[in-house]
């Protein structure tokens, strides 16, 4: 297997969920120090994303 396939393969596998754990991440640090404003919005727009995922996932693609 080359380097660019095992690459492919992987990132096929795991990026999404990378993905989601960052926002997760940049969503509870924003709500954990921030005091309004912006990055109480940075956060229910990334832990709210996640959370829209996970329901779509469990609830409608289980049909």
């Amino acid at each position: 297997m080359t380097a660019k396939r095992a690459k492919k393969r992987f990132l096929a596998l795991w990026g999404w969920p990378m993905v989601l754990g960052v926002l997760t991440g940049i969503g509870l640090v924003c709500a954990l120090f921030s005091d309004g404003g912006f990055g109480d919005l940075l956060s229910g727009i990334c832990l709210g994303s996640v959370t829209a995922v996970g329901l779509w996932f469990s609830l409608v693609r289980s049909r």
